[in-house]
């Protein structure tokens, strides 16, 4: 299984999502291949915001090693599922889909947490430490999910 974590810079939402997912999968011996991108261009080749690697870290999770890239297109093609972290950038992944199919892989991660309060992973890019735990929780609870249908559903 192949999935991509999308948020709007690809440096604070999207690496944490993909590295709590690819830290689970590992955890489970699970073969999912993961990847995050942004749907802007703003941050391209860039290491995740500091504070994310920070937070990250304190939770045992390292992801020094991405980068940011831009969604586009082909993404489509190469994965299987693909999570926004919000409805905007959602409404823009969707907009650069080939064709309608291709467009129903992109979905919003909370919604694996339909009881979840919010809809909506907030960005933390402008706030303190705390919106990046905050995230990580977030992000802990829908991979969480996502991990048992993968063993349960293959």
């Amino acid at each position: 299984m192949n999935i991509l974590m999308v948020c709007l810079g690809n440096i604070c939402r999207s690496p944490m999502a993909e590295g709590v997912l690819r830290h689970m999968a590992t955890e489970h011996g699970l073969p999912v291949r993961t990847d995050s991108a942004g749907t802007s261009h703003y941050h391209v080749g860039e290491a995740p915001d500091r504070r994310a690697t920070a937070s990250m870290r304190r939770h045992g999770i390292d992801i020094s090693d991405l980068r940011a890239r831009q969604f586009v297109a082909d993404d489509f093609h190469r994965f299987d599922l693909i999570l926004a972290m919000d409805e905007s950038n959602l409404a823009n992944i969707r907009a650069l889909a080939p064709h309608p199919e291709l467009a129903a892989k992109a979905r919003l991660i909370m919604d694996l947490v339909p009881e979840h309060a919010l809809r909506s992973v907030p960005d933390p890019y402008y706030g303190g430490d705390e919106g990046f735990e905050q995230v990580y929780a977030m992000l802990t609870e829908a991979c969480a999910v996502l991990i048992k249908d993968l063993r349960t559903h293959g």
